[in-house]
């Protein structure tokens, strides 16, 4: 069982930048892919970012809305996945969850990811 644990959001100015973080614990960390999407009110939760397992080729994917803005990074030596945000936009005011999974190599969906974090409020000010 993983647990995942975000930090690092809050209010930011719009143009500015945020880093998130999300701290595992509970399991090899390094054999998970992980996640990172979004949800702003009334909405459903859309992908942001994810990075597959360590091991083997690294490659990165992202949504449209964030490519080049955002980048997902990890840590394997402190069980940390990383979304370093910048030129930030009002419209990615939303909650931000890190996720976890095994059961794919990487996924930029929702149903593929086993284990979630409780969520951090991103709010970008106009």
């Amino acid at each position: 069982q993983v647990q995942l644990v975000e930090s690092g959001g809050g209010l930011v100015q719009a143009g500015g930048s945020q880093r998130l973080s999300c701290a595992a614990s509970g399991g090899t960390f390094s054999s998970y892919a992980m996640g990172w999407f979004r949800q702003a009110p009334g909405k459903e939760r859309d992908f942001v970012a994810a990075i597959p397992s360590s091991g083997g080729r690294i490659y990165y994917y992202y949504a449209d809305s964030v490519k080049g803005r955002f980048t997902i990074s990890r840590d394997n030596a402190k069980n940390t996945v990383y979304l370093q945000m910048n030129s930030l936009k009002p419209e990615d005011t939303a909650v931000y969850y890190c996720a976890a999974t095994r059961s794919v190599p990487v996924s930029t969906l929702s149903r593929n990811y086993d284990y979630w974090g409780q969520g951090t409020q991103v709010t970008v000010s106009s």
